[in-house]
């Protein structure tokens, strides 16, 4: 069409053109300073200056509501981040006409009617300067004299919301008497404080988590000026330095990040847990590096008042049954501090219904008990449950060895426990009668069926709106079981491409990479001999995946279809030790010295930390996984009890495994947590050498590497000629001599003689100091043996039991070397 013919148009055109150039402009105008002449608003952005972080009008997930933010800039993590809110219980309604500006020496929010909503309150200004607002590169917005730039009068440092930065701190102020808190969003799409914050003990150095700022339900112990007492694992020097500050305004808890290009962050998130993440940029996520609680069921009354949380089913939080959510909303959003509420009312709370069946109670067997119980002085258990049932406020009781204990009100705080665990109990829940089925009452039949119909549906609601979330988190599979996915066979053979990228195998199967839906990477492990059933490897795996540490690679999820048994695992770019320690890859000697300690604080948290003991059964460098950082991840651990009777029969095949077997998998006797202990010393060995213990050493030097670093030890020698030659003696010979005592230490014939992998980690750590260890007669068998340097033979079983009763006779002698172990603090 001739636009000279039509002006109405050539009007149009220019007037949209008019239009999507000044949208344009004006969604990228971005700002280095909030001052008396400039002020945010719209879709304005305030720029740090290295370009790290923005902050502007954001909305939360798919909230109608505006709020005055801080994230990462899109350049650095490519999903919008957000770290720190101005108004988090405050949002305005129109982001174009609220503003951000400064007003009376403070900066201010006005909302769309011009209406203070959030102001940094700052009283006075002694300086005639004007002040502004900036936007530090550590993500620190501040208010500072417009005349002195260094002189800071207001800090989002001191106001942190959930996030905390590095060089931000959690304080406690000395001229106030306040904590500095770290509260959690309310949920995904509101982020008003929520039901959790992290806070500092009063003026002690001891870091807290409380619920509803009264109930505290995990602690990080007492700092040593090193390490947390309770999570020494957070004394790793793979990503941050911490320090603690004292000084006469306020104590406080701060980090630094050793790499800059690292970007990490922690994060009281809504859980109730304290994580600590980090961005990935070859896979565009957040990595959860730490948290504490470990699992979610720890959190206090997480599932609110009649909710039950279950650590092996997702979501974790259930309504007892007669109960449904008091918001689905809410808990669609993964927020269940609501709690739940009764379908139908009690006979004693409803006086307006006569001739209504009699309350009964229903038996809730094996859960961890709720709080603040009341006892009740009774002869048996049928006056216990009268006792309750005629009380109006009762709602639930227990009875147990002769004593009662019943509950008014909400039940707070319930957990589902194991069949098998031992701190279970049977809670007696009050419902009402309609809640049962009977012969007797087809009416509360009738309205037991509809209410179960209601509640069915909105569970079912709700559990569809879980997995569509979920799904879109791993891209592929269904939940099942825990934070486990449950993967269906053909998923994986497409992720994986058919199996076709194989990064490696061993006794218990080949390991191949794959890519989810959502460019996640992944590893998936296909399992072979497994000799369970079904159920039992459900339960074994769904008990796996709820064991996280930083030093353990964490399980995602399975597949279990038929004799089709796979694992996955998050995928480690960094490979394995042995790609690193072996060939062409090198690592320095530090680096080699911390894999060695959070090897060693992985398997003690297998070994002391969990539940129940996991003894690995097969540490070697091929199990030792690296991540982005060279930070170790322990692999396959809990695969012992998935392969097996079998698993004796594959240790003694795997190639690279044999020459780490401790001398009782020879001798028959039960295996402890101390074959473990005996593997990763001889793994340690192989740290200094640079080669496997099993083969021959570059220089031409003869005889077997652990024995001769023993003997040279115990004479004295120089340690830096143990060295691999590529290090050309750059390392630290303190370092150097810790870990050959500390091996030679694990490999002793008698286990009673070998550390704990928690003693391992405090000498390596300089926490400890240790005697030289004797020379395990089986070192000695090996060097005089060397044919059979990889492998016991039958032959040889009699020399082990020889080595045996020497250990024995040597007793006094290594007892007094571990028991002679001091405290350098």
């Amino acid at each position: 069409m001739d636009t000279k013919k039509n002006p109405w148009l050539m009007l149009s055109l220019v007037f949209l053109s008019f239009s999507l150039n000044n949208h344009l402009s004006h969604g990228a105008d971005t700002i280095s300073a909030i001052s008396a002449n400039q002020s945010l608003s719209g879709d304005q952005t305030l720029v740090s200056a290295g370009g790290s972080f923005v902050l502007g009008f954001f909305k939360p997930g798919n909230s109608s509501n505006y709020y005055i933010g801080m994230w990462y800039s899109l350049s650095k993590v490519s999903t919008q981040t957000i770290v720190w809110v101005a108004n988090r219980d405050k949002p305005v309604s129109d982001k174009s006409s609220s503003v951000l500006r400064i007003s009376d020496d403070n900066l201010v929010l006005f909302n769309e009617s011009q209406i203070p909503v959030w102001s940094t309150n700052l009283t006075s200004n002694t300086s005639s300067s004007p002040v502004e607002a900036v936007l530090r590169d550590d993500g620190n917005l501040v208010v500072r004299d417009g005349s002195n730039s260094s002189k800071y009068l207001w800090q989002s440092f001191d106001y942190p919301t959930d996030t905390w930065l590095p060089g931000g701190k959690i304080a406690f102020k000395k001229i106030t008497n306040e904590n500095q808190r770290v509260f959690s969003w309310k949920n995904e799409e509101d982020p008003a404080p929520g039901l959790f914050n992290l806070q500092p003990e009063a003026d002690t150095i001891i870091y807290i988590i409380l619920w509803n700022r009264s109930i505290q339900y995990w602690t990080s112990g007492p700092w040593d000026g090193k390490i947390f007492s309770l999570i020494p694992e957070l004394n790793s020097n793979y990503i941050c330095n911490f320090s603690y500050v004292n000084n006469t305004n306020e104590s406080y808890f701060t980090y630094s990040v050793y790499d800059p290009s690292i970007i990490s962050r922690f994060v009281m998130d809504v859980s109730g847990q304290i994580k600590q993440l980090t961005w990935l940029n070859n896979t565009n996520m957040w990595n959860m590096f730490w948290s504490q609680p470990k699992t979610q069921c720890e959190v206090y009354d997480f599932c609110g008042a009649f909710g039950s949380c279950n650590p092996n089913s997702l979501p974790f939080c259930s309504c007892l049954k007669g109960f449904v959510p008091k918001s689905q909303n809410e808990w669609n959003l993964l927020d269940y501090s609501g709690g739940c509420m009764r379908i139908t009312t009690l006979q004693c709370k409803n006086t307006n219904v006569t001739n209504r069946l009699e309350d009964r109670f229903l038996p809730m067997p094996s859960m961890a008990l709720p709080v603040q119980p009341q006892s009740v002085g009774v002869g048996n258990a049928a006056e216990c449950e009268s006792t309750c049932l005629n009380n109006c406020s009762c709602t639930a009781y227990a009875y147990e060895s002769n004593n009662c204990s019943f509950w008014v009100g909400d039940l707070l705080n319930l957990k589902q426990l194991s069949g098998d665990d031992h701190n279970g109990r049977t809670l007696n829940l009050k419902l009402a009668a309609s809640e049962f089925s009977s012969k007797k009452n087809n009416k509360g039949i009738l309205v037991g069926a509809v209410a179960g119909s209601v509640a069915a549906v909105l569970l079912g609601l709700f559990v569809v709106v879980i997995l569509r979330r979920r799904n879109r988190a791993v891209g592929t599979g269904k939940t099942v079981e825990g934070p486990l996915v449950a993967f269906g066979y053909r998923d994986l053979q497409n992720a994986t491409k058919n199996f076709s990228d194989k990064l490696g195998g061993g006794g218990f199967g080949s390991v191949f990479k794959g890519t989810l839906s959502d460019s996640t990477f992944i590893a998936v492990k296909k399992l072979e001999s497994i000799s369970q059933g079904e159920k039992q490897f459900r339960t074994e795996v769904s008990t796996i995946g709820t064991i996280q540490h930083v030093n353990l690679v964490r399980l995602r999820g399975f597949c279990s279809e038929g004799a089709r048994k796979l694992l996955v695992y998050d995928y480690m770019p960094n490979g394995s030790l042995e790609s690193h320690l072996f060939h062409e890859k090198f690592l320095d000697w530090k680096t080699r010295y911390q894999i060695a300690i959070g090897t060693a604080r992985g398997l003690t948290y297998l070994h002391e930390k969990c539940r129940e003991c996991i003894i690995h059964c097969d540490i070697k460098p091929e199990n030792i996984l690296l991540d982005a950082y060279l930070c170790p991840k322990v692999a396959d651990f809990g695969l012992a009890k998935l392969v097996g009777r079998e698993f004796s029969r594959v240790l003694t095949t795997m190639r690279g495994t044999r020459g780490y077997l401790a001398p009782e998998w020879i001798s028959g006797v039960a295996i402890t947590a101390k074959a473990d202990v005996y593997s990763y010393g001889m793994m340690l060995f192989e740290f200094v050498s640079g080669r496997r213990n099993s083969e021959p050493s570059a220089d031409g030097k003869t005889g077997f590497f652990p024995t001769r670093a023993a003997s040279l030890l115990a004479e004295g020698g120089d340690v830096l000629s143990l060295l691999d030659p590529r290090l050309e003696g750059n390392a630290d010979a303190e370092e150097i001599t810790r870990v050959c005592k500390v091996a030679c230490w694990c490999v002793q014939d008698d286990e009673t003689n070998r550390p704990t992998m928690g003693q391992v980690v405090q000498i390596l750590e300089g926490v400890l100091d240790v005697n030289p260890a004797p020379i395990p007669r089986s070192l000695q068998v090996f060097a005089d043996n060397q044919e059979h340097i990889v492998f016991f033979t039958e032959s040889s079983s009699s020399q082990s039991s020889q080595a045996r009763s020497n250990a024995s006779a040597t007793s006094s002698q290594s007892k007094s070397g571990v028991s002679s172990t001091s405290s350098k603090s």
